[in-house]
């Protein structure tokens, strides 16, 4: 039986209920996290509800309880699922009140989390996928983790209508980010990726890439580049919770460098999942 988190309570899927008046179902009125679960542990779990914490603060939403609180309970929800390997799901919102765009005078935040087995994806890291180029039609604010994800689900879609993994998407010409993480591209021993400004959400995964680059002599420019630039790569990677640190080898139908995963994308996936042993234990050996 699959045990949820429903507010403070651990109760059956089937006793997780939502309000038909619930504002995240209504308006997408709420925030939400995704962390990654390594051998039964949380991995960067401080910095994924720190933001959690931040994107509430942004969107005016005071969460009820504590990071110390949240942390608590979602090793409860792992322990209690049994998880080895996968992903925590958390979300909160407004909670249920009469429909009407201007914030309730009362209400109660509604929190639910679950868990999900999730594997590595250790042969599409090893062989690369491919990515679609898309324009970026999402508002402003994609600094804020929120619920209003329409945007981000029509370049994914496309991109699966393409038989591609990702989404690469622009605003009149300059790389913003993927439809679901952080896009990075390598260019004369240099790393360059968007400077985390309200145009991408700012990844926990490409901040732990952007600490261990120093580590391996990799120089890092947060510096917007342009499809022009994308397209000229040397190597070309995203990265988030799910997929980690993904080559991408060819975009649009066009090789990027030898249409393989590149030197330097190997060499961070390796510090990459060493950062995760260091923090979680021992993980199965990816064979090249």
């Amino acid at each position: 039986m699959t045990i949820v988190l429903y507010n403070d309570q651990f109760v059956s899927r089937e006793e997780c209920t939502v309000d038909i008046e619930d504002r995240g179902y209504q308006f997408g009125d709420g925030v939400y996290e995704v962390i990654r679960i390594y051998s039964g542990k949380m991995f960067t779990g401080k910095e994924h509800i720190t933001r959690l914490f931040e994107s509430a603060e942004k969107i005016r939403l005071e969460l009820p309880f504590t990071k110390e609180e949240l942390t608590e309970n979602l090793y409860k929800l792992v322990e209690k699922n049994n998880l080895h390997t996968g992903t925590i799901y958390l979300q909160v919102t407004r909670g249920a009140s009469a429909r009407q765009h201007q914030f309730p005078l009362e209400g109660k935040p509604v929190f639910t989390a679950y868990t999900k087995e999730v594997a590595r994806p250790e042969a599409q890291m090893n062989e690369g996928v491919t990515a679609i180029i898309a324009e970026d039609v999402r508002w402003l604010r994609c600094d804020i983790k929120s619920l209003n994800l329409l945007g981000n689900l029509l370049a994914k879609q496309e991109a699966y209508s393409q038989g591609s993994f990702e989404a690469i998407l622009h605003r009149e010409g300059t790389v913003t980010e993927g439809s679901s993480s952080n896009a990075f591209i390598i260019k004369n021993n240099k790393l360059f990726t968007h400077p985390a400004t309200n145009l991408i959400l700012n990844g926990i995964t490409r901040r732990e890439l952007i600490r261990l680059c120093p580590g391996i002599g990799l120089e890092v420019k947060e510096e917007a580049f342009t499809l022009d630039d994308l397209q000229a790569a040397d190597e070309v990677f995203i990265a988030s919770t799910t997929a980690e640190i993904m080559p991408i080898v060819q975009i649009d139908g066009k090789a990027v460098g030898n249409a393989a995963p590149g030197e330097w994308t190997q060499k961070l996936q390796s510090v990459f999942k060493a950062s995760i042993q260091e923090q979680c234990g021992e993980l199965v050996k990816v064979e090249r």
